[in-house]
């Protein structure tokens, strides 16, 4: 349940796919988010920044063991799947208006899936992994990150 250390090339994958379309933002950020953001909670901010720097390291130093298929692959599908639908979520935001409502609102019904959908995934991908450490560190990000968002969408 510790892991294994060596590279993870899923792992760099999945970082990826979070990296790109959050770099892509930042050209094309939603008007006004400048101003919530300015007025985040520090608790919040310290439980992402810590979340954002374990689950990078964490996802990229334990190697994946992809075993042939069996039931405890799902946990990898179903992450896969979130991933995908993060992804998704990016095309459909940048296709939008980019407004605050678009970067905040439910996407398939899920809420705030800027934020849930990889948090949840890289959860699952530890629970697949069997990597204590990356679930740890998703919960740590999640109770950041969803947070963060979490406020910013009562604000709007």
């Amino acid at each position: 349940m510790y892991g294994h250390l060596g590279f993870s090339y899923m792992g760099c994958i999945y970082l990826l796919m979070l990296f790109i379309p959050n770099i892509i933002w930042t050209k094309f950020k939603p008007e006004g988010y400048e101003k919530i953001a300015a007025n985040e909670n520090k608790v919040l901010l310290i439980f992402e920044k810590a979340g954002q720097v374990l689950v990078t390291t964490f996802t990229l130093i334990f190697s994946d063991n992809l075993k042939p298929f069996s039931l405890w692959s799902i946990w990898l599908f179903c992450s896969m799947i979130l991933m995908i639908l993060y992804e998704i979520y990016w095309v459909k935001y940048f296709k939008s208006r980019r407004e605050l409502s678009d970067f905040y609102g439910r996407f398939l019904g899920i809420p705030l899936p800027g934020a849930t959908l990889p948090v949840v995934a890289f959860m699952l991908l530890g629970i697949y992994k069997r990597v204590i450490w990356l679930i740890l560190s998703a919960i740590i990000l999640g109770i950041g990150h969803i947070g963060i968002h979490l406020q910013h969408k009562r604000e709007i």
